[in-house]
């Protein structure tokens, strides 16, 4: 009964301190132009994410997606929305820390910048665009292949 409670205190935390919507921007250069065009927009997706510790144990995370909505070309609506969240994170090893911030804080808010986005669309005047799930672990696991391949790229270069 006694390792319970030094188990508990081993256990790896992570907790939803805040959710909020750091940055916001619209823009609807067409209109009210754009409202007449009949074909659907194609819609570019970008995504950046980035994570920094403000506290002993409390990290921000910053999730920002933008949407550019083009007809041929030009552009009917830009929509960038950066959506912070404040976590606690503790007892999870140094070398997992990384991938911590990099997975688990942006699955958290991506629904939240999902409706954020979808909203600002709508109130533009647009049909809402509906982001399909995002994979962050996957992300991350290709980030790291691309890093670790540039990094073997110019030793393979130099050896020739």
């Amino acid at each position: 009964m006694a390792e319970a409670p030094h188990n508990a205190a081993q256990a790896p935390v992570f907790s939803i301190d805040k959710i909020y919507v750091k940055d916001l921007s619209l823009e609807n250069p067409g209109a009210p132009k754009s409202f007449l065009i009949q074909e659907p927009p194609q819609v570019e997706v970008g995504l950046r994410t980035r994570g920094e510790q403000v506290d002993p144990d409390v990290y921000e995370c910053v999730l920002t997606v933008t949407l550019t909505a083009k007809s041929g070309d030009k552009t009917l609506f830009l929509v960038e929305a950066a959506q912070a969240g404040v976590f606690t994170i503790r007892g999870v090893p140094a070398e997992h820390m990384q991938q911590v911030i990099a997975t688990n804080c942006p699955s958290v808010l991506f629904p939240y910048v999902r409706e954020t986005l979808a909203d600002a669309i709508t109130r533009a005047g647009f049909p809402p665009v509906h982001l399909a799930p995002i994979n962050f672990d996957a992300l991350y696991q290709q980030q790291l292949a691309q890093a670790q391949a540039q990094v073997q790229a110019p030793a393979g270069v130099a050896a020739n």
